[in-house]
């Protein structure tokens, strides 16, 4: 018997909420009854906290005892397909559905009835006193561009109190404006300004569109080199989505990306999308998840938590760079964004497009196998040529110890500041230097919370753990032997490469582009803006230049160590270089003139970097697909891992023992357990982490055993356990 969707007043429902409980709460209807999927506010204990109405109640306790939702929220029901989605992620995942409740809900103010509010945008006067406060007010503005902040939230940002942006109001240098909390966002108009297409790109955005039009699930793999224009094919399907009057996400792996990216979708569509990451501010969070579920946010662009939005008629979602790691959530969740879009198009009846230069091995066999439809876009758009990409045997190169930019390099980055271009440098080292080790007793300055060496960052003048975020003044004596005068950094990061840079090319304007070197995102958009109107001549950068920006003037791309991505033992590690080599190397000559890439390496005769010499993309994947294949490994097997952390490193070692020596469950469905052994990073933030490793054939049912397997287990206090499906790293 199918569940009612609508309950009337004192009826029993089910009631889930975000709370850490392993069911959901039965509750008495409000009055005026309530439907299924309704955002509700109910008590729990002394508490006031959001929920959503499930369905029926279960009873079998006194009724009399129930209590009474408080009251409906304002705001869309949840969908019939979003609470699907919800819970077929979950039982993927295995994470509790308050959990996953909690990835929807993530917006503030939900309980808040409609109402005006104050906000505040930069005027056009200028204080008649600058002060330290009111210059970090007007910085904010500046920051995040014409978006509007409540009182609260400008204070936050800069780090003042409200006296002072009253201050400011009263001098016009800020403006104070009463607004409804959440606006419609503008209309997207499908015909405002549609690209000239190549003949490949027509064709490729014709099969898109025509999926469109169908209205029905769909998944394609759009595979195009750097520079193919792949964006403006899947804006294409956008376009279309829109003329339906269907809602549309493109989902981008950096926040960096956005700025240049809604230039463009403004300029297609005549308005601005819906956004929707971390640097969007709250009172925009809470207008954009609002908006989303009464349909009136046609476009979102959006991280991989855009994903969780309560859209009201999905009709597409696009993955740009769908090879990128960041769309794997690390914790909390563990999920991975590509995967949960192709769930979440299948239960909209909509279509997803996973856009790349560098498709992730599990996307391409899928559209090898016809799982996925494969769209190839194999030239560049209009002029741009692919760059010549070129070795330097690092072999043959005889470099101080502390120099890394090889005479060829020099000499071809001289050559393009002479002719008015730009040349970038890439490592993929943030920080001046890796380590700092005393020349005396040998000691290597590591992080007290973490088994991990404290990175250097003289541009902070600090010290930093890349796990934990610890930070510490650069000592002036050695904290083992206290001796002055002997610590000495070891190997490069991108600091230390940029004053290599401004010694070797005096004159050059230099800009280096590393995520942990900007105090916002909006920062960093501007940065990333003015490079690309040539504010620089060299560009010194870490992965993030690696992901989609569009420098004209850059013809040059030398990769410092092409061989740092192939140490240890990763799984992916041969795939990973591949596609950062690639999509660097992709970042050359994408105007009228020819790029030239040069990979510097130890390794020259390594196959990965032979495929990349050669360009035999199709070789590379089918010979990495091959040895995955042999060795029952994903996307041909099923990974899971078991992490285990605890105060108490012989504790989390005894719980991996026991699960290790118990599982009956996974030896029934062929599974095999590697374990416990130390994580790679085996203490972070203080805790001790153990990892085990399930490996089981690609067609079993892998969440199924894994439960069953745990079924009962109860930690101590301190003990966790986190289960990571299809694991991307082994940290």
């Amino acid at each position: 018997m199918q569940e009612p969707d609508y309950f009337d007043e004192d009826a029993l429902v089910a009631v889930l909420t975000t709370q850490p409980l392993d069911r959901a709460l039965d509750y008495k209807a409000p009055p005026g009854g309530c439907f299924r999927g309704a955002f509700v506010e109910v008590p729990l204990g002394p508490r006031k906290v959001i929920g959503v109405v499930w369905g029926a109640g279960k009873g079998g306790f006194d009724l009399s005892k129930a209590r009474s939702i408080i009251r409906v929220l304002d705001v869309a029901p949840m969908r019939e397909e979003m609470r699907a989605f919800l819970q077929k992620c979950g039982s993927y995942t295995l994470t509790p559905m308050p959990s996953m409740l909690r990835l929807a809900t993530r917006a503030p103010g939900l309980s808040n009835p409609p109402s005006m509010q104050k906000i505040y945008r930069r005027g056009e006067a200028a204080p008649e006193r600058m002060t330290d406060a009111r210059q970090r007010v007007l910085r904010v503005f500046d920051d995040y561009g014409g978006l509007g902040f409540t009182q609260k939230e400008l204070a936050d940002h800069a780090g003042v109190t409200p006296s002072v942006i009253k201050g400011l109001v009263k001098q016009g240098a800020v403006l104070e404006e009463d607004t409804p909390r959440d606006l419609p966002f503008p209309h997207l108009r499908h015909d405002h300004a549609p690209k000239a297409l190549t003949d490949a790109q027509a064709q490729a955005a014709k099969a898109l569109r025509d999926d469109q039009r169908e209205g029905a699930y769909s998944a394609t793999l759009l595979w195009g080199i750097t520079g193919s224009g792949k964006t403006e094919v899947y804006l294409e399907a956008v376009a279309e989505a829109l003329k339906a009057g269907r809602q549309a996400l493109v989902l981008l792996p950096e926040i960096a990306l956005s700025a240049e990216f809604m230039a463009r979708v403004e300029e297609r569509f005549g308005a601005r999308a819906a956004e929707w990451h971390s640097g969007v501010t709250m009172t925009e969070r809470r207008r954009t998840w609002k908006m989303v579920g009464e349909g009136q946010a046609q476009l979102v662009i959006g991280a991989r938590s855009a994903l969780f939005l309560p859209f009201q008629n999905l009709g597409l979602v696009v993955v740009d760079e769908e090879h990128d790691n960041s769309y794997k959530q690390e914790d909390g969740v563990l999920y991975n964004a590509r995967d949960m879009a192709v769930l979440r198009a299948s239960l909209a009846s909509a279509q997803v497009v996973l856009a790349s230069a560098t498709p992730c091995l599990e996307s391409w066999t899928n559209a090898q196998s016809g799982k996925y439809r494969l769209l190839e876009l194999g030239a560049r758009y209009g002029e741009a040529v692919l760059p010549e990409l070129r070795a330097v045997d690092m072999r043959q190169v005889k470099l101080p110890s502390n120099r890394w930019i090889s005479p060829q390099l020099e000499a071809a980055v001289k050559a393009r500041i002479a002719r008015g271009e730009q040349a970038l440098l890439f490592l993929n080292r943030r920080g001046y230097a890796p380590v700092t080790l005393c020349r005396k007793c040998g000691e290597q300055i590591a992080c007290a919370q973490c088994d991990a060496r404290m990175v250097e960052h003289r541009f902070l003048n600090r010290l930093m753990c890349h796990q934990c975020g610890e930070t510490r003044p650069i000592p002036d004596v050695c904290p083992s032997c206290e001796a002055e005068g002997t610590l000495a950094v070891v190997g490069p990061g991108v600091e230390r490469l940029a004053e290599e840079a401004a010694e070797r090319f005096e004159g050059a304007r230099i800009a280096t582009l590393s995520s942990d070197m900007f105090g916002s995102a909006r920062a960093l958009k501007a940065q990333i803006a003015e490079i690309a109107e040539g504010a620089a001549d060299i560009i010194i950068g870490t992965q993030l230049v690696a992901k989609g920006h569009n420098f004209p003037k850059l013809t040059l791309v030398g990769v410092i160590d092409s061989d740092l991505s192939l140490q240890g033992s990763d799984l992916r590690a041969a795939e990973r270089t591949f596609q950062q080599m690639r999509q660097v190397s992709g970042r050359a000559g994408r105007a009228e003139k020819r790029g030239v890439a040069m990979l510097q390496t130890y390794q020259p005769e390594h196959p990965v970097l032979r495929a990349i010499l050669s360009g035999e993309e199709r070789q590379f994947w089918r010979a990495e697909a091959d040895e995955r294949r042999a060795s029952a490994m994903p996307p041909f097997g099923r990974l899971a891992g078991i992490i285990i952390s605890s105060d108490d490193e012989r504790e989390a070692f005894d719980l991996g023992e026991y699960l290790a020596r118990n599982n009956n469950a996974l030896q029934a469905i062929g599974a095999q357990v590697f374990g416990p052994a130390p994580a790679p990073v085996a203490r972070v933030r203080g805790r001790h982490r153990v990892r085990l490793l399930v490996k089981a054939p690609k067609d079993t049912p892998l969440q199924g055993a894994i439960q069953t397997w745990l079924k009962g287990l109860k930690l101590p206090g301190q003990l966790r356990l986190a289960v990571d499906i299809d694991p991307q790293s082994f940290y």
